[in-house]
């Protein structure tokens, strides 16, 4: 027998592993392997070669289980929002019951009914005089309170717009009480920009207001604030509420300080069919353009600039068509220079009133 070799017995005349360029296995690793060999004749099994399995942290159920069930439960909530207040429209007591509740969110649910009347589906509802009426006694009672916080007033601007969105004529009186009220002149002017809209809803509806003499004097008070918009705002509502005390108010308003209720006032006159707007609308369609810049006030006041001519063009098509006669050559004149504007909508305007004048004036040779 060779003493040189045991066949019991490992053979240490090859090289050691780290001569042969291997890495030592870790103790752990080692271990196991040992441990799965002596239990199956060497041959370790895959389930031995596995990682000893550890229960689930506290941290680690929250974040499988209870967020996502967070993340649904918002989705589900904002979509249950939206679903609700798509079909809130359908239901017109339930508006009144958000709005009768006395808390400060009460003004989300006045601008959602304003837009839904104004909505393709408001026409049912415009028509609901009991419902204006309820909406009504909803402003006054606010108004009763004589709450002076942010969200109160934007709940009686919103009522206000709402009241004006309606077809009735019991949507009135509430809006004239606030249009006389001139201690909250931002009310005042949210419930006269209403019923300029709500006169203009009767009017197409064929019905009138049952004192319309009241409204016209709440106009003229409004129109003879110390505010300037609520001025400006009063003047245009004046054309739409129309009559001889509404046409007198706007003459003198044409002598007005303030540009805009000038304006306001000679398109109103305009509208009425009352030719004493010529002066105000000469003064108008005088307005030189501006030359804006890259600042955003010279780009807003050449816009203004533009909205006011093509206003004052308006008009005057306006006055050709109500008086049949053509306008002062002065008029006629501003007209004409207007075709060549650097602005388009002005130049396209003043292009049309010019071909309505020509076509008057070869109807009266």
């Amino acid at each position: 027998m060779n003493s040189g070799t045991d066949p019991s017995g490992p053979d240490v005349s090859g090289p050691t592993p780290s001569e042969s360029g291997q890495v030592h296995a870790l103790p752990a690793e080692e271990a196991v392997a040992q441990g799965a060999m002596s239990r199956a004749g060497n041959r370790p099994t895959a389930d031995d070669m596995l990682p000893p399995v550890e229960p689930p942290s506290a941290g680690f159920l929250v974040q499988l289980f209870l967020v996502p069930g967070v993340i649904v439960a918002i989705i589900v909530g904002v979509w249950l929002t939206f679903h609700w207040l798509a079909h809130l429209g359908n239901d017109p007591q339930a508006y009144l019951r958000t709005l009768r509740r006395d808390n400060e969110g009460r003004w989300q649910a006045a601008l959602n009914f304003a837009n839904d009347l104004r909505g393709p589906g408001g026409a049912e509802l415009k028509a609901n005089a009991e419902l204006a009426t309820e909406v009504g006694n909803v402003l006054n009672d606010e108004v009763a309170k004589g709450r002076t916080s942010e969200q109160s007033q934007q709940l009686k601007l919103y009522l206000c717009r709402a009241l004006g969105e309606f077809a009735v004529p019991e949507a009135v009186p509430p809006l004239v009480a606030r249009a006389a009220d001139l201690s909250d002149l931002e009310t005042a002017r949210a419930a006269v920009e209403a019923l300029a809209v709500l006169l203009s809803n009767l009017n197409a509806a064929g019905t009138t207001p049952a004192d319309l003499q009241q409204v016209t004097a709440a106009m003229v008070a409004a129109s003879q604030s110390d505010d300037r918009r609520l001025r400006g705002s009063a003047a245009f509502a004046l054309g739409i509420v129309g009559g001889e005390a509404a046409a007198s108010q706007l003459v003198l308003l044409q002598a007005d300080a303030s540009d805009d209720v000038r304006y306001n006032a000679a398109t109103a006159l305009a509208r009425l069919g009352r030719d004493e707007a010529y002066e105000t609308l000469a003064e108008m369609l005088a307005l030189e353009d501006i030359e804006a810049g890259p600042d955003e006030q010279s780009q807003s006041e050449r816009y203004k600039r533009a909205l006011v001519v093509v206003n004052a063009l308006k008009a005057v098509a306006l006055l050709v068509d109500a008086t049949g006669n053509e306008p002062p050559g002065g008029i006629v004149s501003r007209v004409e220079a207007l075709r060549s504007d650097p602005v388009s909508d002005v130049k396209a305007a003043a292009t049309a009133v010019a071909e309505k004048i020509n076509r008057k004036e070869s109807a009266g040779l």
